[in-house]
């Protein structure tokens, strides 16, 4: 069963042409299966108003469809976005007689530098991207060691407590004990659904229906992660070695307001303390305003929601 998660990047009227549409939040889904095999195609549609539609979106992809309508400062914003996220595998497609050599400066250096052009026909690329999808089969080892945050949760009657997610990392199986994090409350894992069929374990990259016993829908929130790793841990500080973007032009100052997004997080902190010659690489300390969860080492994505035409400002490691 192989399934692949692709970020549709520049355009609100391309992903439903390749795709079904499934749940809308500040997302749309579209989704596509030919047998056991299928991808989710994920659209920033609250973005450039929301930069967390465009976060969410990017972060939990493997693959992004860069449309590229005008040369602006949101296609800017953008690439630094998916650079930032590690987002090194996707195509782009042109439109509005843009040629390649008014997009390659931007993406010399980045992430995208190795993205190949793509004629816009909905019927190709989704035969090329199931195609991928069923190389990207993946199955779950021995054992249990999978983390899913949260994106949307509800009850269904008959059911129980439903959870909506893209497994971030490692699986997990039906009937294994989990625990919810930041409430650090152990349910079971009744079922699992990948597009509406059941299955017997969650690996990295699927888009997955969560039934848990032992929490109701009113105790989550997106955003929680509902885990098996013993490494999950929680973070309220952060302090270490910040690296800005090469585009942003200023200083982190003390006392500035940020956003740390990571998984399907993205929380509010301020900076406590900035040291350092070099301004795009200082030593900072941050508090947040509730607890981060992650693993230890992942890199966190710096946002400055007051930054202008550039609201992506670089990454710090997570203790």
């Amino acid at each position: 069963m192989g399934n692949l998660n692709v970020a549709v990047l520049g355009a609100k009227d391309l992903a439903g042409k390749i795709g079904k549409k499934g749940t809308v939040t500040d997302m749309t889904f579209y989704d596509h299966k030919e047998g056991r095999d299928s991808f989710t195609l994920i659209e920033p549609s609250k973005y450039p108003e929301k930069l967390s539609s465009l976060f969410y979106s990017a972060a939990m992809s493997e693959f992004a469809i860069l449309v590229v309508e005008k040369v602006d400062s949101f296609l800017g914003e953008t690439i630094v976005m998916a650079d930032s996220l590690g987002l090194d595998r996707g195509w782009i497609i042109l439109r509005n007689y843009i040629q390649p050599e008014q997009v390659k400066p931007l993406l010399a250096g980045t992430a995208l530098e190795g993205y190949e052009l793509r004629e816009e026909d909905p019927i190709k690329l989704r035969e090329e991207l199931i195609a991928m999808a069923k190389a990207e089969s993946k199955s779950a080892g021995d054992g249990t060691c999978g983390s899913c945050p949260v994106d949307s949760h509800f009850n269904v009657k008959g059911v129980g407590t439903v959870v909506l997610g893209s497994v971030i990392d490692g699986y997990f199986k039906k009937h294994d004990k989990m625990t919810v994090f930041p409430i650090k409350r152990e349910v079971i894992l009744k079922s699992i659904q990948k597009h509406d069929l059941d299955a017997d374990d969650g690996v990295k990259g699927d888009h997955v229906g969560l039934a848990l016993r032992g929490i109701e829908s009113d105790e989550l929130d997106r955003g929680f992660v509902v885990t098996t790793d013993p490494s999950v841990k929680m973070t309220r500080s952060v302090s270490g070695k910040a690296s800005l973007v090469k585009y942003w032009g200023s200083p982190l100052k003390e006392g500035m307001v940020l956003h740390l997004g990571h998984w399907m997080q993205m929380v509010p902190c301020r900076v406590v303390s900035v040291s350092g010659e070099d301004f795009r690489s200082p030593d900072v300390v941050m508090e947040l305003d509730s607890d981060m969860i992650h693993k230890p080492g992942d890199r966190a994505i710096i946002m400055y929601l007051e930054g202008g035409k550039l609201r992506v400002a670089g990454s710090v490691v997570l203790g």
